[in-house]
């Protein structure tokens, strides 16, 4: 099998096929570069650019494809992060996560979903018990935070120790080729080598369509850019012990990293260029929050982009044709559905083997 993009999608299904039998060649011609963000600051991709906020059991939808991925997801990362863990010790799910409600409605709404789900660990907390002005707020036991930077780490140390085939270097050309027993699908690369594989799994973001097109699959995808500001507070808040692992409101994520910093990012914009006017809302949530909070210095920010469907529901999870698989576009939730994304994948090629063989 052929994995294309070493994100957390693509690096996390190439594990998983191969933890199940699959033989794995995974392609990205990032494969070499460092899991940091110090290189290339800004106009980072995937998982590099993500807070990896896990936002799970408080979806609001109670059915549907993208409230079944989710509770796909939630119910395997304990066992991923488990299986993970020897390849970086300091990989884990920092809970909870805190969600304010803006106004009474949006409280009602809360207070609904608590009764929905009494068995998913969610609980309302008064306003007055929550860090920021809002009209209470919804804690998930759940849900919370994963460093992508930790995970796309381990990811990398288990594919390397595994048996999977890495290759750093771009895709430039997908082919489906007839032999003697069917068909397969050569892949050939930037460095002018190509391989013949029994399939091949697209995980590559807003790099897709390029394959996509000269096989007649139309995917577009937009990008959407993110932004995050690395925050200094001269002073912890008095209830910083007990704050959650993530606090949501008005769409932005704060999340604590240390006894005096944090970090408060968005995704906000459409477009691949940064405009210095975005982060005005940012720190306008500084400037109407608490004293500790308008007090905050920046002592850092990146930006990156994600890909969003165009007039499809995010992820786009497709066999678009016999060992043609599309598994990308997760626009914010590319970490949280890396483990839903990559049982999909492994059932698909399931199928593909039981009707071929």
């Amino acid at each position: 099998i052929a994995v294309i993009g070493a994100g957390a999608v693509g690096a996390g299904t190439a594990w998983h096929l191969s933890r199940h039998g699959h033989e794995v060649t995974l392609f990205d011609p990032r494969l070499s570069e460092a899991c940091d963000r110090t290189s290339k600051p800004n106009g980072l991709n995937g998982t590099t650019a993500s807070l990896g906020v896990l936002m799970g059991n408080v979806f609001r939808r109670s059915s549907g494809r993208g409230w079944r991925l989710r509770r796909s997801s939630m119910t395997q990362w304990p066992s991923w992060i488990e299986t993970l863990r020897p390849f970086a010790p300091e990989l884990r799910v920092r809970s909870p996560l805190l969600q304010l409600a803006e106004d009474s409605s949006a409280a009602e709404r809360q207070r609904q979903l608590v009764e929905q789900r009494p068995d998913l660990g969610l609980e309302l907390v008064k306003a007055e018990h929550c860090p920021l002005p809002c009209a209470g707020g919804l804690q998930s036991a759940g849900d919370g935070w994963i460093n992508p930077l930790v995970l796309q780490k381990a990811l990398r140390q288990a594919i390397h120790q595994g048996p999977i085939q890495q290759k750093d270097v771009k895709v430039c050309r997908l082919r489906r080729e007839r032999v003697k027993a069917g068909s397969l699908w050569r892949v050939e690369s930037s460095d002018g080598d190509s391989s013949l594989h029994a399939a091949v799994v697209i995980c590559s973001a807003l790099d897709s369509a390029a394959l996509l097109e000269p096989l007649g699959h139309e995917r577009p995808m937009s990008a959407v850019l993110g932004q995050v500001l690395a925050l200094e507070l001269d002073e912890s808040p008095p209830s910083w012990t007990t704050w959650p692992a993530v606090l949501v409101h008005k769409g932005f994520n704060l999340i604590p990293t240390g006894a005096h910093t944090l970090l408060l990012g968005a995704t906000l914009e459409p477009g691949e260029q940064a405009d210095p006017t975005h982060l005005s809302a940012m720190q306008h949530l500084l400037s109407a929050g608490p004293e500790w909070l308008k007090r905050a210095k920046v002592s850092g920010s990146w930006y990156g982009l994600r890909a969003r469907p165009v007039e499809r529901a995010a992820p786009l999870l497709e066999t678009l044709e016999p060992g043609l698989l599309l598994a990308t576009g997760h626009y914010r939730n590319g970490v949280l559905l890396t483990p839903a994304t990559a049982e999909w994948i492994k059932d698909q090629l399931d199928d593909l083997i039981e009707t071929n063989f």
